[in-house]
């Protein structure tokens, strides 16, 4: 969700985060590594703080760079949004300290270039109102569950190689939830239209679970099967929700709900994928 351009008079702004579904997408894989580790270091709180802030600063960033290439006059918000993300640059420059002690150089430079792209091209897309693309969905996707590979760092001094597999998967199925989200959006959309509409995300999403079904197959093969039955999982889940959005009832499912229940499919997929990672 961008930022609001307009403030309401006698409203105070607060820049914290908004979508719930990106933070859980932040969230749930710290916590995964986190368990899987199996060891704790206060780095790790430092870590968390730092994504946090990471995300939470996108909001006002946003605004300010409207305010600097869209807006023609100087909005209510600006001077709010200046100001809170000062405060989120001093809660990431401090947490960044503690990682650049504890971490080494070369992940140091590695993650910090990402997190400078990745939040500079999330400025750009939302700037320009390009925030439902396709591709950068899944960017987005695979920007925010690399908190994981960040807790790993913390918690061990190094990216452990289930890490990156935990990662690779927890990427897919964040894409795959986000499009899928976005393919009920659009039909909900279009249910409202004389006009068909475009199936870009629908066939997006088909696409990512049939990535997921290859995948869960791969795992079977290999003999990991808490793995693959956690994919299978994924499958099943947003497989159903996209024949639902077929459904005029099933469109009109209120978007709390569908919210609610990608949140407990992501915990589920969660679980399983730890079991089978253990």
């Amino acid at each position: 969700m961008s930022a609001r351009p307009i403030q309401e008079p006698g409203r105070v702004e607060r820049f914290l985060p908004r979508e719930h579904g990106a933070t859980a997408m932040l969230l749930i894989p710290f916590v995964c590594v986190a368990i899987l580790a199996r060891e704790w270091r206060w780095s790790e709180l430092a870590t968390l703080v730092a994504a946090f802030a990471v995300l939470a600063a996108k909001d006002p960033m946003v605004v300010l760079a409207r305010q600097r290439f869209v807006w023609k006059q100087r909005h209510l918000e600006t001077n709010v949004a200046a100001q809170w993300l000062t405060g989120w640059m001093v809660v990431l420059f401090i947490s960044g300290l503690v990682l650049v002690i504890t971490w080494p150089l070369t992940a140091i430079l590695a993650m910090g270039l990402g997190v400078c792209l990745s939040s500079t091209l999330a400025v750009v897309i939302h700037v320009k109102n390009r925030q439902r693309s396709t591709l950068f969905q899944v960017a987005s996707a695979a920007a925010l569950t690399s908190s994981s590979l960040a807790t790993s760092l913390s918690a061990t001094g190094a990216i452990a190689p289930w890490c990156w597999w935990l990662w690779l998967l927890m990427a897919m199925q964040a894409a795959a939830g986000i499009l899928v989200v976005h393919a009920r959006l659009d039909a909900r959309i279009a249910s409202r239209l004389p006009a068909p509409s475009r199936d870009r995300f629908r066939r997006a999403a088909q696409v990512s679970l049939s990535a997921l079904a290859c995948a869960a197959l791969t795992a079977a093969i290999l003999g990991r099967g808490w793995i693959a039955l956690a994919l299978l999982v994924v499958v099943i889940g947003y497989g159903y929700d996209l024949r639902s959005q077929r459904d005029p009832a099933g469109i009109q499912l209120p978007l709390k709900t569908v919210g609610q229940r990608a949140l407990t499919l992501s915990f589920l997929f969660s679980v399983l994928l730890m079991i089978g990672l253990w």
